[in-house]
């Protein structure tokens, strides 16, 4: 089932969204100082791009908290709202709510990247 959802979910959004994710980590490694940023961004594509199966796990600490409000500032709040947008256009329907789903979790993680770690379930 979750081959079937990744295949739907690129075509219809997926790419975009992972997308975003490739652009902010070219932009994040034009400089030295942002390329622990544009790492980040390049690991995440590829949940962003097939997001089924895989689940994201949350931790951290302090490092994490101070590099996650850089984060926000220059590209996590327009990327969150974004991905909230499209989720809840996606979940207007009850077939799109598995899709609507997904892009809550990318949110989610378009907020917070620094201390979440990709689990494949």
């Amino acid at each position: 089932m979750s081959t079937l959802g990744n295949i739907l979910w690129f075509v219809f959004g997926g790419f975009i969204s992972g997308l975003a994710w490739l652009v902010s980590g070219l932009l994040w490694c034009i400089t030295i100082i942002g390329i622990p940023y544009g790492r980040q961004c390049f690991k995440f594509a590829s949940l962003s791009f097939f997001p089924f199966g895989k689940d994201v796990r949350y931790g951290g600490g302090v490092p994490s908290l101070a590099a996650n409000v850089i984060w926000v500032v220059f590209f996590g709040l327009w990327m969150a709202l974004g991905n909230l947008i499209v989720g809840c256009l996606w979940c207007i329907t009850i077939v799109g709510i598995p899709f609507g789903k997904q892009f809550f979790k990318i949110a989610k993680l378009s907020l917070t990247p620094f201390g979440a770690e990709i689990v494949y379930k």
